[in-house]
C-alpha cells in the first residue's frame, strides 16, 4: 500500500496521456498546481527579463541625449564603432580633478597668498604624479574611447604639468643653467635669460590654448570658461615674464598675481565640472547645468555629411 501523506501525493499523470504509467508529485493536493508549467513560466519570465534588459541596454546606447553625452565626455557625440563607452569607466572626471587640484594651489602661489610663492615649488610632486601622470593616463583612455578633443586636451596639459615640474626640479638644472655659476636655482630665476626664455615657452602655450578655446565652443559653457581663464592665465604670465626680463620687476610681479587669480578661477571651474560629472556618474536625483553649446553651431559633417578622405 502506498503511504499518501498530505505533503506529498503520487498521482497518475493523466494530463499527458496517462496510459504510460508516468507519475508526478504535487504539493497540497487540494490545489490545482502543475509543477512543470510553473517551471516553464519561471523560465519564460527569466528569458523575458533578460530580453528586456538587453533592450534597455541597447536603448541607452542609442537614446543618450547629446546633452548628457556632452556632459560625460566634454565633447560633441561622434559615431564610434564598438561599445567601449558602455564597457569601461569614463576617464574624464579623473582628468578634470587632476588639473583642478594642481591649478588651484599654483594660482594661490602665484598670487603670493599667505606668503606663498616660488612658482609653487612645494607642489612639484603633485605636478608630476597628479597633474602629469593622471592627466596623461586619462588622455590615453580617452583615445581608446574615440574622444579626440579630450585626448588632446588631457595629454597636452599632462605634458604641461610634467614640464613645469621638470623646470622646478633642481636635478634638471633648467633654472640653474642661467646662473653665472651654472648651477644656482636662486640666481637663475633672477636672470634676464631665464625670464625671456620662459616667456617664449608661455607664448606658444597661449597659441595652443587659443586653439582649444575656439574648439571648446562646440562643448559647453563651463568648459569654454575654463579655457577662457587658462588663456588669460598664460597671456598674463607671458606678459609678466617679458616685463620682468625688461627690468620692470614690480609691474611684472603684479601681472603674475593677475595670472594667478585667473588660474585659481580656472581650477574652481574645474571643480564645478568635476562635481557635475560625478553627479551624472552616480545617477544623482538632480544634475547641475553646464550650458550645452554643441547645438548652437552645426558641425561641418552635420551640414555636408561625412568627410571624405581621398
Amino acid at each position: 500500500m502506498t503511504d499518501n501523506t498530505k505533503d506529498s501525493v503520487p498521482l497518475e499523470d493523466t494530463s499527458r496521456g496517462g496510459g504510460n504509467g508516468e507519475s508526478a508529485t504535487i504539493n497540497n493536493p487540494g490545489d490545482d498546481y502543475d509543477v512543470e508549467a510553473a517551471r516553464n513560466k519561471e523560465d519564460g519570465s527569466f528569458n523575458s527579463r533578460h530580453e528586456a534588459l538587453s533592450r534597455i541596454r541597447t536603448a541607452q546606447s542609442i537614446t543618450m541625449s547629446p546633452e548628457l553625452f556632452e556632459k560625460l565626455y566634454l565633447s560633441p557625440e561622434k559615431a564610434v564603432k564598438g561599445n567601449l563607452r558602455q564597457t569601461f569607466a569614463n576617464p574624464t572626471p579623473l582628468a578634470i580633478i587632476s588639473h583642478a587640484v594642481c591649478a588651484c594651489p599654483l594660482g594661490c602661489d602665484l598670487m603670493g597668498l599667505r606668503g606663498s610663492g616660488q612658482f609653487g615649488a612645494a607642489s612639484t610632486g603633485a605636478y608630476v604624479f597628479i597633474g602629469g601622470l593622471l592627466l596623461v593616463i586619462s588622455g590615453i583612455f580617452e583615445f581608446f574611447l574615440g574622444n579626440t578633443f579630450s585626448f588632446v586636451v588631457f595629454c597636452s596639459f599632462g605634458g604641461f604639468w610634467l614640464s613645469l615640474a621638470g623646470t622646478l626640479i633642481p636635478a634638471f638644472n633648467s633654472v640653474g643653467a642661467y646662473s653665472p655659476t651654472g648651477d644656482s636655482q636662486v640666481l637663475g630665476l633672477t636672470t634676464r635669460g631665464f625670464q625671456a626664455s620662459f616667456g617664449f615657452y608661455l607664448t606658444f602655450w597661449c597659441i595652443l590654448v587659443m586653439v582649444l578655446l575656439i574648439c571648446s565652443l562646440r562643448t559647453n559653457v563651463a568648459f569654454f570658461l575654463l579655457f577662457v581663464c587658462l588663456e588669460a592665465t598664460f597671456l598674463c604670465l607671458t606678459i609678466a615674464y617679458f616685463t620682468i626680463a625688461d627690468g620692470q620687476y614690480l609691474l611684472g610681479q603684479n601681472i603674475v598675481k593677475a595670472g594667478g587669480g585667473c588660474l585659481l578661477t580656472c581650477g574652481l571651474i574645474g571643480f564645478y565640472i568635476f562635481i557635475v560629472l560625478m553627479l551624472v556618474a552616480v545617477d544623482f536625483p538632480f544634475l547641475l547645468p553646464v550650458g550645452d553649446l554643441s547645438h548652437l553651431m552645426k558641425g561641418y559633417q552635420q551640414k555636408h555629411g561625412p568627410i571624405k578622405v581621398h
